[in-house]
């Protein structure tokens, strides 16, 4: 999401005779587009900044921005601790930047972090920074309203709020006018989306798909809630749907999940798994965890690794649990297991996960995909990667193909990351 804000700001500066350099030393500008899930995000942020202290005294009319969620969640701590800091722009006031800069040009701190009611960015054509030319993201709402005990995004982002379908549609029928073949359609809770006419998530996936049989459409993210069987029959009627869910389970204690006011308990979201393998059969899923939530218990976490080996996750994002302040978990519970034991159990889920992955990778040996080539291999400048409907990076021969090419690769080999193979 914050890349795909990031080429929003990027458009929005070049309607103001703006652009992008890949010297830093070369800018008059610099904007640092942040993210407050984890403590250890705003902390890269901070070292970041010091960095730029250096590039302010070569550079005295340099001015340096902070965007997003942290400029939501921290504008005081950053006017008072951050000095070099001129502008402090929420996620929802992007449009403003112009009248700001001008501000921080007269030498005042410019600010500003109100959020909207409406979707605030549809008729912005994003400006596709550093983009592989194949792959795109469209953002079709914004906001959360769930308020999991330990997410500061409600805060930071706001009420959700959908975007006008029929410029969604537009946007994607532009991108593959303009040779991208994949799009991703994005929200905080991608599949509570809604329109004033009644268009929900599965109509507007559905509006999509029918672009073009040759635009392959994904999403994220999906709550368990939301993940309704109307939603995997549309994704069932489409082959350019691409069979991967990604369906955060966060723990797979009861207990906790209640803690968490995740809305749902193991035995709903085991359910919404089922539904998915018996729908969707080869659909690739995958997660997020927390581990060490506030008074998780060895058996909340043995709870966990048994949802992960029921499910087999393909692949997963797992993080230790990282107290934010002002959520409901910061006020209403301890953050009261032990580091260490945070980290160990974070390792076990890790090691876990690499089993899966590779087993989930290693069954799909001897089996044909059709890969949507995206780049030339980092490793070898006679491969090219792409990924297939499952999302799963797929490495082969680069031959006579270039990126945007639809390949058929069968799979010979594989790591726990990556399927590689043969064209056929």
């Amino acid at each position: 999401m914050n890349f795909s804000d990031t080429q929003i700001v990027g458009s929005i500066m070049t309607d103001h005779n703006f652009e992008t350099t890949g010297n830093i030393a070369e800018a008059d500008l610099i904007f640092v587009n942040t993210c407050s899930i984890r403590d250890n995000a705003e902390k890269r942020v901070r070292a970041r900044l010091q960095e730029f202290k250096r590039y302010k005294k070569q550079k005295p009319g340099l001015i340096i921005g902070v965007l997003g969620c942290m400029a939501e969640r921290l504008k005081e701590q950053l006017i008072s601790e951050e000095k070099m800091v001129d502008v402090i722009v929420g996620p929802d006031a992007y449009r403003d930047l112009p009248r700001l800069l001008n501000v921080a040009e007269g030498g005042q701190k410019a600010i500003n972090v109100i959020l909207s009611a409406d979707e605030t960015y549809a008729d912005i054509n994003p400006v596709r920074l550093d983009s592989n030319g194949v792959s795109a993201f469209i953002s079709i709402m914004r906001g959360c309203e769930n308020f999991c005990s330990y997410c500061v995004v409600p805060y930071t982002r706001g009420r959700e709020r959908s975007r006008d379908p029929l410029t969604i549609v537009k946007e994607a029928g532009e991108l593959f006018s303009e040779g991208y073949r994949e799009v991703t359609l994005l929200g905080q809770n991608v599949n509570s989306y809604k329109w004033d006419d009644g268009t929900g998530f599965s109509k507007l996936l559905e509006r999509v798909a029918m672009v073009n049989p040759l635009l392959r459409v994904r999403f994220a993210t999906s709550h368990p809630k939301d993940l309704t069987d109307e939603l995997l029959h549309t994704m069932a009627a489409y082959p350019n749907i691409c069979r991967s869910i990604h369906l955060p389970v966060q723990s797979g204690s009861d207990r906790i999940l209640k803690l968490m006011n995740r809305k749902y308990d193991s035995s709903w979201y085991r359910q919404r798994i089922e539904a998915i393998r018996k729908i969707l059969p080869g659909c690739a899923i995958s997660t997020d965890i927390i581990t060490g939530f506030c008074s998780e218990t060895d058996q909340d976490h043995r709870d966990t690794l048994d949802m992960m080996n029921w499910v087999a996750y393909d692949y997963a994002f797992m993080f230790k649990y990282s107290e934010r302040p002002d959520t409901l978990a910061h006020k209403k519970y301890k953050d009261d297991v032990p580091e260490e034991v945070k980290s160990v159990r974070l390792q076990e889920i890790i090691n876990l996960q690499q089993e899966l992955s590779f087993r989930s990778n290693h069954a799909d040996i001897g089996k044909t995909f059709e890969v949507l080539a995206e780049s030339v291999s980092r490793k070898s400048g006679k491969e090219l990667s792409g990924r297939n409907s499952q999302n799963k990076v797929v490495v082969f021969p680069k031959k006579d193909y270039k990126p945007g090419d639809f390949i058929n690769v069968k799979v010979n080999a594989c790591t726990p990351a990556t399927l590689k193979g043969e064209v056929i």
